[in-house]
């Protein structure tokens, strides 16, 4: 999906071409704190980590190969530090919210989601919610035992709701900000109750991409496409700009559509 705007517009940038962290059978010292750092800066919502709040003992251990790239996510989010910066002092759907992001590296689907979560709190504790993400089957299949959670929301994936992609970008805030330092207000609760999709803004421009899925049923949006003349000598050269009169309900088709041929849509605007 962030092929549709480039990821430096979208503010993606440092995400689009990183590859997942990985920590290998037998890897180097070396190899392990660049892991610990990745884990600190995803677990911590980038935030600043202390030397004298690191902890010491799990760091050890995964340097040691004693415990897996798993088992140091989970040492991180149990720690006095994740609870007391992400659980303590936040509201409770605000505190989930950013578990799914921390953990899991997309935002809540559904209301659904968030109630089933609340409950785990209420009846089990804090204990069992971080390990609700992590010993859950989407986060075996994503991560398993090596590979330090990402933030997986910002491209499409099979069998995920493309309202996620919007969701994620109220939960970003930048590559230079960081969880603790947003607020402790929930950014979703209006969208997730309501079931409704997030705008996107571009940069720190007024432009937006509308959210695709509710609100603005029966309006008509223009989108402008620029889309390469295909392969050949002269295909940087020759392109050709054009405009689509989208209704609202089918945007997010249109948009697929023009991804898969190769365009590039320059703006979106109501019409």
């Amino acid at each position: 999906m962030a092929s549709l705007m480039t990821a430096q517009r979208l503010g993606i940038e440092p995400f689009s071409d990183s590859a997942p962290v990985e920590l290998y059978p037998g890897s180097a010292s070396a190899d392990a704190e660049v892991v610990i750092q990745a884990v600190y800066r995803q677990i911590l919502g980038n935030a600043y980590v202390m030397e004298s709040e690191r902890i010491a003992v799990p760091e050890s251990q995964l340097k040691s190969g004693s415990i897996s790239v798993r088992e140091f996510v989970r040492q991180v989010a149990k720690s006095e530090l994740y609870r007391s910066r992400f659980f303590e002092n936040c509201p409770r759907y605000r505190a989930i919210e950013l578990n799914f992001k921390h953990f899991l590296g997309r935002a809540p689907n559904d209301l659904e989601e968030m109630r089933a979560h609340s409950t785990i709190l209420d009846n089990q504790g804090f204990d069992a919610e971080i390990d609700s993400y992590i010993d859950s089957d989407e986060y075996n299949q994503c991560f398993g035992e090596n590979v330090v959670p990402y933030y997986r929301g910002f491209s499409t994936e099979g069998n995920e709701k493309m309202v996620g992609f919007t969701r994620l970008f109220q939960l970003y805030r930048g590559y230079a900000n960081s969880d603790k330092a947003c607020g402790k207000q929930s950014r979703l609760n209006r969208e997730v109750i309501q079931n409704t999709a997030s705008p996107i803004y571009i940069g720190s421009t007024s432009q937006v991409i509308p959210g695709i899925s509710g609100g603005g049923r029966g309006q008509f949006y223009r989108l402008s496409v620029v889309q390469a003349a295909g392969a050949g000598r002269m295909a940087r050269i020759r392109k050709s700009s054009m405009e689509y009169l989208v209704p609202y309900e089918q945007l997010s088709w249109k948009l697929q559509q023009i991804n898969k041929q190769g365009g590039k849509v320059t703006s979106i605007i109501p019409a």
